[in-house]
């Protein structure tokens, strides 16, 4: 077992104001080099916004903190809103613009018809807010839910994605994403890696995880997030023993979007023994030790 004042800690899944996240591209990475984190990757929903100013201000305040390219890609699978990490990427390489682009187009006529449904339920002025509180960023259904708290309609997110969000609610619509085939595509021509996110979160059958995983295998795909900072105590080994079964590299991740109680950067990520971790297929790379739990 490492001693953690040792290791480098992975963080391979964050947001900022870019996307859905309230943090500030400047303010998450000072936020990661608090907490010891030494490589961050920044994930924002369909959007490499924020990157080029986290690098910036990483160089300009000296920051001990290796930032990676990334993006958290929508897609549909069976019905399924499944989410493909892009890691390691060339943010600027044409096909990455342009599946984005297209993204951050079916993004906002989405919310738009949110905004119209909410409008027709008695729940004025929700485009204002939602716009509002994106700020300039990709426009997401947790600004939604963000602005129906703020409207009084409810006290906390699982609240209010449950009475008006969630699928067959007042709020919702059917998202028309890429496909996950699309995704990968893109991530590869651009250099990068191919992460399935939070396997464990999509609400599947073990039996209906085991296809997604299958068919992101497939077509391609390069590892899944096996590691999070807050996991029911047998996922982990779980997913690690998917990860083997499938092919698939390993990588973990806060999904950190805002400063709470359970969920922060560098936070409990560890990757179990015998799961290469993505990051071995960077190249070059830093010699490096997984943080364990002591």
């Amino acid at each position: 077992m490492s001693d953690p004042s040792f290791a480098i800690i992975y963080d391979l899944h964050s947001h900022t104001t870019a996307s859905d996240g309230q943090l500030t591209p400047e303010a998450l990475v000072h936020r990661a080099a608090e907490k010891r984190v030494g490589t961050l990757a920044i994930t924002d929903h369909d959007s490499v916004a924020a990157i080029p100013a986290a690098r910036a201000e990483i160089a300009r305040a000296g920051l001990a903190l290796t930032l990676i390219n990334g993006v958290e890609i929508s897609t549909l699978w069976e019905n399924h809103e499944i989410h493909i990490v892009g890691l390691n990427m060339d943010i600027t390489h044409p096909a990455m613009n342009d599946l984005l682009a297209a993204q951050h187009a079916r993004r906002q006529q989405r919310a738009q018809l949110i905004a119209e449904r909410l409008e027709k339920a008695h729940i004025p002025g929700a485009w204002e807010g939602v716009q509002r509180l994106a700020d300039g960023g990709a426009v997401t259904r947790g600004h939604f839910a963000r602005f129906l708290i703020e409207a009084g309609k409810a006290t906390t997110m699982q609240e209010v994605f449950k009475k008006y969000l969630a699928r067959g609610k007042t709020g919702y619509v059917p998202p028309q994403w890429c496909t996950i085939d699309q995704a990968i595509d893109v991530i590869h021509h651009s250099g990068g890696k191919a992460v399935l996110a939070h396997p464990g979160r999509y609400n599947l059958s073990a039996k209906w995880l085991k296809r997604l995983l299958a068919f992101f295998s497939d077509c391609g795909g390069d590892a899944m997030e096996v590691a999070q900072c807050q996991q029911a105590p047998n996922e982990r080994a779980q997913l690690a023993a998917y990860a083997r079964q499938f092919g698939l590299m390993a990588s973990q991740g806060s999904d950190f979007h805002l400063p709470c109680p359970w969920i922060e950067l560098g936070r409990k990520l560890w990757l179990p023994a015998g799961v290469p971790p993505v990051w071995e297929s960077w190249a070059p790379r830093p010699q490096t030790i997984n943080e364990r739990e002591v």
